[in-house]
């Protein structure tokens, strides 16, 4: 009986190698030749500690000091995302021989001009926690939004893989952002363009598409969705705007739809829940859904229709 299992598996094992040999787009049988997700999602981890110091600390760090901890992590991250940029660029270009000294000083190059944006990045996010705090009177102070706000932990991660999607990096951002995704249920595109003073609250279902521009003081609901009106010509839409704009002081209740790159909403205006636009609102406009028609079925039998007119609490779902 044993052997005959071990029988079954070799054959088994040769099937699929030989199936592996086909070279379809789901084989990369070198897996050195793409970004890590593990290592990926670690360098992440560790860049949340960079720009939150004391919050996010490391069990392993027995005793915490601002300047040795900043040290050790800027080494480590300095050396691992090199080596992540390095593979990402490369797998970028397939077939194509690149120097690996070219290689290297790119991946480099783009490390240190990466960290060099963290004060910038903190600057941004600085007003994030602020927003946060001037836009939800549950929120008791900074400490409890940057340690549990799945809003802002969505927008951190978001802000640092967009300024390594700004200097060219490939895969390495994506990964950074549906990483947050898979922690928060909040998607946005490391493409995106978001302004100062940005604030998610409950955050869960929303989609930030990577040609969206946001501006400053924005707020948005729980599933809000910033997106394109059709991706039926694929790869021939990439670099073109597809995903709206919103404008400063712009609020957006929940199970919103804003659809089409030429679509913009208007600074100041406020747009209720459960809306779907798919044109430009004007500055300072309200929109909302108006005389619901509500159909109750008992029994596969329509016993009332309601013309449902809406108090003011229908148009601000939180």
């Amino acid at each position: 009986m044993i052997g005959s299992l071990a029988d079954n598996l070799r054959e088994i094992t040769q099937d699929i190698l030989y199936d592996y040999g086909r070279e379809r787009v789901i084989d990369k049988l070198d897996v050195r030749e793409h970004p890590n997700k593990d290592e990926v999602v670690e360098l992440t981890e560790k860049l949340l500690r960079i720009v939150y110091p004391g919050y996010f600390k490391n069990k392993v760090y027995r005793v915490f000091t601002v300047q040795n901890t900043l040290a050790v992590l800027l080494e480590d991250v300095t050396i691992n995302l090199k080596k992540q940029v390095s593979i990402a660029l490369k797998s970028y270009h397939p077939g194509e021989v690149i120097p690996q000294e070219k290689l290297c000083k790119a991946s480099e190059e783009i490390t240190l001009d990466f960290l060099k944006t963290i004060p910038k990045i903190r600057a941004y996010l600085a007003t994030d926690v602020q927003a946060a705090l001037e836009g939800d009177p549950a929120a008791e102070n900074a400490a409890e939004i940057i340690v549990s706000y799945p809003g802002l932990y969505a927008i951190t991660i978001y802000r640092l893989a967009h300024e390594l999607y700004s200097l060219g990096v490939p895969v390495v951002p994506r990964v950074m952002a549906e990483y947050a995704h898979s922690q928060t249920g909040i998607d946005i595109n490391p493409g995106a363009k978001i302004g100062r003073y940005f604030f998610i609250d409950h955050g869960t279902g929303i989609v930030i598409g990577e040609t969206t521009v946001i501006g400053e003081h924005v707020k948005l609901y729980q599933g809000v969705t910033l997106g394109a009106l059709s991706t039926r010509a694929g790869r021939a839409l990439r670099n073109v705007k597809r995903h709206p704009t919103i404008e400063d002081n712009v609020t957006i209740y929940s199970g919103a739809s804003i659809l089409g790159g030429e679509t913009v909403i208007g600074a100041n205006s406020v747009i209720g829940g459960n809306v779907f636009i798919t044109r430009s609102i004007a500055p300072n406009t309200r929109v909302s859904v108006r005389n619901q028609e509500l159909h109750i079925d008992e029994r596969r039998r329509v016993v009332e229709t309601v013309d449902a007119t809406q108090d003011e609490s229908w148009f601000y779902t939180i």
